[in-house]
């Protein structure tokens, strides 16, 4: 799975080859997909930036499946034979709107979430909504679409679209990228011991080891020698990052025959989501991804904490997570590389038209408080009689509401400048930040919802500005430029190597 983005690159690579109509056929054969999402999260599209880009956000998963005898062999466990797999790894892969950078954020396959009603879009079959279950569950309510869907809910980031592999997929396309360089401060030897059984296998000696099919998988797996989930996250994403400094380094544009074998393996390898579904649309996909810079490519994993109830769980870190979302959410780097050396000069862009008068302005407030608890009774009434007590006399609150994490004034899209110069009006007589402005093809009229950050209270007051590279600590991020990065083993897995 994480060779998502060497996919994408391949299949870069294979657009500018010359392929026959017959072969392209049998490439898109290839490639199995299924609905994007399982379910309803309330969560919308970003707004388009000043140039009309928007960001672009792909959820990654690595599946358990036992379910093929190929995959047996790999992951064994044949009690799991026949079970619904899981989504032992997550990550989220986030594009800036402007293709210059690029965030990606795992979390633990253990952390206790709330995964929302879905439905399987391959079967029909309906799951109700249940908490404190561990996130890799959620794949098996309603596939990878409900994981999707359980991403929105605790972020509040639209996903675009998701992509799944196996374990044999990941040991396919190891072998044909050629090995990715990884690395160890000591000897480790993954196996069973007296006090916990299991283990990958992964056995390497100190230092760099080049690693390719069943050895890249034990690497992705590897958790007790690497102390825990999180350690094994952070094991992961310095195999991305080295194998995305492999394939800046080779030259693949020459070897036709190189360029049909990647092609071949990546779209046998991949599920994705419908809308990715064929190679001409993920090759697209990886036209807006190749011009990201490798020292713009940061990689990291959700702080984490014991869960309270049973100590083998972990629970998000409220504070660092909600950080790291708000980032994702307004499209901030996870790097520092590209801030402004220089202060920015003050826009040009005119005016647009003044605002109706207040009172002349129906504003309809949804109660979005209900963000991992119970929304706040009557929060939509109190705020619509703020904007009364403002002048806006035709403000008042609405039946339903969707949960937000934060408080937006919405515009239909179609009422261009004076729909936004009318939203900021109600957002300035609120003290609400202008990135709170948001057009939206989907509302009916002006909208203000008011989000989990403001439940309680007449003033609003806004949250720190996310700056890049401004992660939480704990956050444990690597940028793809650096090199020498090598794994602690855990002493009960250090290996001096064979003996004899």
């Amino acid at each position: 799975m994480f060779r998502w983005i060497a996919i994408t690159l391949s299949l870069l690579i294979l657009g500018t080859a010359t392929a026959g109509y017959l072969y392209y056929q049998h490439l898109n054969s290839n490639i199995r997909s299924s609905g994007r999402s399982g379910g309803e999260s309330g969560v919308k599209k970003a707004a388009p930036n000043a140039a009309g880009e928007t960001p672009i956000n792909i959820l990654l998963l690595g599946s358990d499946s036992r379910n093929t005898a190929e995959n047996v062999k790999l992951g064994g466990s044949r009690d799991s034979i026949g079970d619904k797999p899981r989504a032992d790894v997550q990550m989220l892969l986030h594009i800036s709107a402007d293709r210059k950078s690029s965030s990606l954020v795992s979390i633990p396959r253990d952390t206790i979430v709330e995964i929302p009603e879905c439905k399987d879009s391959e079967t029909g079959q309906t799951y109700a909504a249940t908490d404190n279950k561990p996130i890799n569950e959620s794949l098996q309510r309603g596939g990878p679409g409900c994981t999707l869907t359980t991403w929105e809910k605790l972020t509040g980031v639209y996903i675009n679209h998701w992509v799944m592999i196996d374990f044999s997929g990941v040991v396919a396309m190891a072998d044909v990228i050629g090995g990715v360089d990884v690395c160890v401060k000591t000897g480790v030897w993954d196996r069973s011991t007296p006090m916990v059984r299991g283990g990958s296998g992964l056995k390497l000696h100190q230092g760099t080891n080049t690693v390719m099919g069943e050895d890249a998988l034990k690497w992705l797996r590897t958790r007790h020698a690497f102390g825990n989930d999180q350690n094994r996250a952070k094991a992961q994403h310095m195999y991305m990052n080295s194998m995305l400094r492999t394939l800046k380094k080779q030259n693949a544009w020459s070897d036709a025959g190189r360029l049909t074998d990647l092609a071949e393996t990546a779209t046998k390898a991949l599920q994705v989501s419908d809308e990715i579904g064929t190679v001409k649309k993920l090759y697209d996909l990886a036209m807006q991804l190749k011009n990201v810079p490798i020292n713009r490519i940061t990689m990291t994993t959700i702080p984490t904490a014991e869960w309270s109830q049973d100590k083998d769980r972990l629970v998000l870190v409220e504070k660092s997570a909600d950080q790291m979302w708000q980032m994702l959410r307004e499209d901030v780097a996870f790097d520092k590389n590209g801030k402004a050396k220089v202060k920015a000069s003050p826009s040009a862009t005119p005016a647009g038209p003044p605002a109706a008068a207040p009172k002349t302005l129906a504003v309809s407030v949804a109660n979005g408080t209900g963000v991992g608890q119970a929304a706040k009774d009557g929060r939509a009434t109190e705020v619509a009689q703020i904007l009364n007590g403002k002048g806006f006399d035709l403000a008042e609150a609405a039946r339903t509401g969707e949960p937000a994490k934060t408080t937006v004034v919405q515009y239909p899209q179609e009422d261009g400048d004076q729909g936004k110069s009318d939203a900021q009006s109600v957002a300035k007589a609120l003290g609400l930040p202008t990135t709170a402005v948001k057009a939206d093809a989907e509302a009916g009229g002006l909208t203000l919802v008011v989000g989990a950050d403001w439940r309680d209270g007449t003033v609003y007051k806004a949250p720190k500005t996310a700056e890049a590279g401004d992660l939480p600590a704990g956050a444990d991020d690597l940028n793809a430029a650096d090199e020498g990065k090598c794994m602690d083993v855990y002493s009960v897995y250090r290996w001096d190597g064979d003996k004899s």
